[in-house]
């Protein structure tokens, strides 16, 4: 037993949406989370730039004692997961494409066509097709970019004309042209549209890695014998780089009703000493 928080990190608010499936699966956990508010979006930058990043962010987790550190961020998993591994050997480190991918390859079989939707950064990894084919190298996969989602959603862009001819734009040839059935969401901001892409393709199978990378937290946590036990300390505490309304809300909107104690805070990376 281990009452010690999970460190959550994303580029911005979309790793929030892991949130209520954990606490759904494991309502004991306590959880500290960074969400790089100021600096969102990685999609488009530097891979040594998002190195960079993620470096001074799983560092600050490590520092609040956290037990377990996941990367909800598809671009981080896509680029630096082995590097953070080695910079915190003492710690697990998970990232959230693998689960998904072990998700697709039970689900689908060779009469589907799999779409991955992403960042720039996470297409052109193929970090997806790879784990994928290696799982199933007979599933037929396609991916694509689509980069405007990310800022959109943090600007609280969402339920309106504006996101729906953006989805439409990206979305309309590539389901059309390679007739995708099953559309995975290479991005934890992208549940949060969720909504609008099953309103708007109502036949496609979505497979979210927000949800899936909660079984593989659990069977981690479980394995190294760092699950948390009843009556331990509660409270969860949330970072922002920049603590945006956006960021706000959405922390509102998930803890809602549960009673759980919830903080947050301004905490500028680049400031710390």
């Amino acid at each position: 037993m281990d009452n010690r928080p999970i460190g959550f990190f994303d580029s911005g608010l979309g790793g929030l949406t892991c949130i209520p499936y954990l606490m759904n699966a494991l309502p004991n956990e306590r959880i500290v989370y960074f969400g790089d508010t100021a600096r969102t979006p990685y999609g488009s930058k530097a891979t040594g730039t998002i190195r960079h990043f993620a470096f001074e962010i799983t560092d600050f987790l490590a520092s609040e004692g956290v037990k377990m550190i996941v990367i909800a961020c598809n671009t981080v998993s896509a680029t630096c997961l082995g590097e953070l591994r080695e910079r915190h050997p003492d710690l697990p480190v998970l990232g959230i494409i693998s689960p998904a991918a072990h998700t697709v390859a039970e689900k689908c079989g060779a009469e589907n066509r799999v779409g991955i939707i992403g960042t720039k950064v996470t297409i052109a990894s193929g970090a997806y097709r790879e784990k994928i084919g290696r799982l199933a190298p007979k599933l037929d996969i396609h991916e694509a970019p689509c980069p405007i989602f990310v800022p959109l959603i943090e600007e609280g862009i969402v339920d309106n004309e504006i996101m729906d001819l953006s989805v439409r734009h990206y979305l309309d040839g590539f389901i059309a042209e390679s007739a995708i059935d099953t559309l995975v969401l290479g991005c934890t901001h992208y549940p949060l549209i969720k909504d609008n892409i099953s309103r708007l393709y109502p036949k496609l199978d979505i497979i979210d890695p927000s949800q899936e990378v909660v079984a593989s937290i659990e069977g981690s946590l479980s394995r190294s014998g760092l699950l948390a036990g009843e009556g331990g300390p509660s409270g969860h505490m949330f970072y922002a780089s920049d603590l945006s309304e956006n960021f706000v809300n959405m922390i509102d909107r998930i803890f809602k009703g549960t009673g759980f104690k919830v903080a947050f805070k301004n905490f500028d990376l680049e400031a710390r000493v």
